[in-house]
């Protein structure tokens, strides 16, 4: 069962991971990097996801932190890449370091037979990052992440099935915003560097709306970033907002915080207009202990000469989770539909890039982007 894009182009309704877990063989799969990799190790050791994957293998460079993980789900411990990409059992890596030179990292494990599920932000290298997922496409080596998902999730889906049902026109602006709070401390790690971790709200949190306004908006023009440090010990900011411009003509814009406590942290809302309507998700307070509501989402339309139009609907699923059933089924050979490309992934990282340059410029920077 398939719906229709604003482009003509089908969109799969999901599957849940259960339906999967009844067609498909687990995959074998090993987590390195086990820092916030230990949330992603929870998620694998939980079903459903452990229906479909196995994790056979968890790798760090802390050996404590190895071995304790190894002991609390049975995995085995290794402390090197090279010792993982070295085991045949192993079909599939979870590569869960910081973005600072992942593509290398990715680029030995498809070298070394294995497909890869990474996190966000991708890599802070553009250039490096289009590279890497061309050559892992021409080795037949999967590299997912779960921002930008590899295909358009549910709530982004449903922007563009009302688009076309309700003739919502161009995109005119689309806001997003995010926070939560924090109070860290210094730590020495890449959070703490502003050359690795550029307007830190925006490329932790933010990173998420960035990627979603490529696949909805398409390639950016220029950018403008402003942020400033409120509660953080750390040398980066922790409140930040970019504005972006798009080649067509649209606005962006994107709040993110680790200085608001409010009770309603990552609800990650959207309003976004078109010419003829809006579409809102997750906008104002999100009830708590709605069991399987991710994506609270509305539109409302207007036709010349009729009253508005409204319609209502609930998701079970959002923009930036790991789609784990997509990854098992594209690892045993299903092909996606509407799959997001190497130069989107790549134009998010530009955006970053330029992101990156305003911040220090304190003026807007156009945006530049990677020879195809």
């Amino acid at each position: 069962m398939s719906v229709l894009d604003s482009r003509g182009s089908k969109l799969p309704v999901k599957r849940s991971i259960k339906d999967a877990a009844s067609e498909i063989l687990r995959v074998k799969m090993a987590v390195v990097g086990l820092n916030f990799g230990r949330h992603v190790v929870n998620e694998l050791i939980s079903q459903p996801v452990s229906e479909l994957i196995e994790l056979k293998v968890v790798c760090d460079l802390d050996r404590a932190r190895a071995l304790a993980v190894a002991a609390s789900t049975g995995a085995e411990a290794r402390f090197d890449l090279d010792q993982v990409l070295s085991d045949p059992m192993i079909e599939a890596i979870a590569l869960i370091t910081g973005p600072n030179g992942r593509a290398e990292l990715i680029r030995r494990i498809v070298h070394a037979g294995k497909h890869v599920i990474t996190t966000k932000p991708f890599e802070l290298n553009p250039d490096a990052a289009l590279s890497v997922l061309k050559e892992a496409k021409s080795l037949g080596k999967l590299v997912h992440m779960n921002s930008p998902s590899p295909r358009l999730s549910a709530d982004l889906q449903q922007v563009r099935i009302w688009q076309q049902k309700y003739n919502l026109g161009r995109p005119i602006a689309c806001r997003r915003a995010c926070w939560a709070s924090y109070r860290e401390q210094a730590d020495g790690t890449w959070y703490d560097d502003p050359e690795l971790c550029p307007v830190a709200p925006i490329f932790r949190i933010g990173i998420y709306c960035i990627n979603d306004l490529v696949r909805l908006l398409g390639p950016a023009h220029s950018v403008n970033a402003i942020s400033s440090r409120l509660f953080t010990g750390r040398p980066t900011p922790d409140n930040a907002q970019i504005s972006i411009l798009f080649k067509s003509g649209a606005i962006g814009s994107i709040f993110a915080s680790f200085c608001v406590n409010d009770g309603n942290p990552y609800a990650y809302d959207m309003t976004f207009n078109f010419e003829n309507g809006t579409v809102f998700r997750n906008v104002g307070p999100q009830r708590q202990g709605n069991k399987g509501v991710k994506s609270r989402m509305s539109v409302v339309a207007c036709r010349d000469g009729d009253e508005p139009l409204m319609e209502h609907v609930d998701l079970n699923e959002a923009s930036g989770e790991y789609l784990w059933g997509d990854f098992v089924r594209a690892v045993r050979g299903e092909q996606l539909v509407d799959q997001v490309t190497p130069e989107e992934i790549a134009a998010g990282i530009e955006i970053v890039r330029a992101m990156a340059r305003s911040a220090k410029s304190r003026r807007t920077e156009d945006v530049t982007y990677s020879a195809p």
